[in-house]
């Protein structure tokens, strides 16, 4: 039988992107899957639109508290019932042969505790802006702990026990993926399918939210400095005091958008890519019924 996966996206109002995000999980080619929409007490339409969807497979909960992502996805691990565990957020797409390709490559590699996904950027309209060319293998992957792992949360799958071990921390805000793998990556396996799986939308950039995800970066490469007596791990502190200094001067300026193309993959789309991603939009935006 194909193992279970569990889909974990916490949802906080996302009313003009949700059904998208949706849509794209009912269109997958792999067909046993769980999607669990966690409403961190949305106050738009968000969590009428979750309950709109009446597949069995969408498990809707909402106790409409506002506890962020962390707490949100700590939730959706322990209420998770399969084999394989994976995250999206509710203003992404996925490509329908998303889960059939991360099960397959688990499936054969069992070693593997977390796979990641090539992605394609788009903006608001759909419109697409870049692809990236990630690292594939573990060591690639981890090859500058302290400046990223470039493996997008938006597109991890992995055994339910490494997230059950690991947890997210709730201090961590706007980070909380780079700290779950800064705690894991020595006694893990990291890869990376070079498919294009994953539709990632990219809006504009806050300065206050950027400032935010480099203070808590800051005082994670600290702890880790602390904790195992390696202080080359505090050159990544200031590393980070140099970028927000970027992110003050570039954001006030009016060129927060070079940034972003920058930041979000900077590679041209192929044709190729580009008559695909057109063909998963059309479909996500023409269905009429969600059932």
């Amino acid at each position: 039988m194909e193992p279970l996966v569990s889909i974990g996206m916490p949802i906080f109002n996302c009313e003009k992107t949700l059904k998208l995000a949706i849509r794209s999980l009912l269109n997958q080619t792999y067909a046993h899957w769980e999607l669990l929409l966690i409403d961190d007490g949305s106050e738009d339409q968000t969590l009428k639109i979750a309950q709109s969807f009446k597949d069995p497979r969408i498990r809707v909960i909402a106790d409409g508290l506002n506890q962020k992502l962390q707490r949100r996805l700590n939730q959706a691990i322990s209420l998770s019932q399969g084999k394989y565990f994976a995250r999206m957020d509710g203003d992404d797409i996925a490509y329908p042969e998303r889960l059939k390709s991360q099960v397959a490559y688990l499936e054969e590699h069992p070693e593997i505790d977390l796979l990641g996904t090539k992605y394609l950027v788009f903006d608001g309209d759909g419109n697409p802006m870049g692809t990236t060319q990630g690292n594939l293998e573990h060591n690639e992957i981890c090859h500058r702990p302290r400046a990223g792992f470039n493996i997008l949360h938006p597109t991890w799958m992995g055994k339910i026990e490494w997230f059950r071990t690991y947890q997210y921390r709730t201090w961590t805000t706007r980070i909380e993926d780079y700290d779950i793998l800064v705690r894991s990556y020595q006694n893990s396996r990291f890869a990376c399918i070079p498919d294009i799986l994953l539709g990632y939308r990219v809006a504009n950039l806050s300065l206050k939210k950027s400032l935010v995800s480099r203070y808590n970066l800051s005082r994670i490469l600290l702890e880790k400095a602390w904790i195992e007596k390696k202080y080359g791990w505090t050159w990544g502190v200031v590393e980070q005091l140099a970028k927000a200094s970027v992110d003050v001067v570039a954001m006030s300026t009016g060129l927060n958008f070079k940034i972003l193309r920058h930041r979000t993959g900077n590679h041209p789309v192929a044709p190729k890519e580009l008559r695909q991603w057109k063909e998963i939009w059309a479909r996500c935006n023409s269905e009429t019924e969600d059932i």
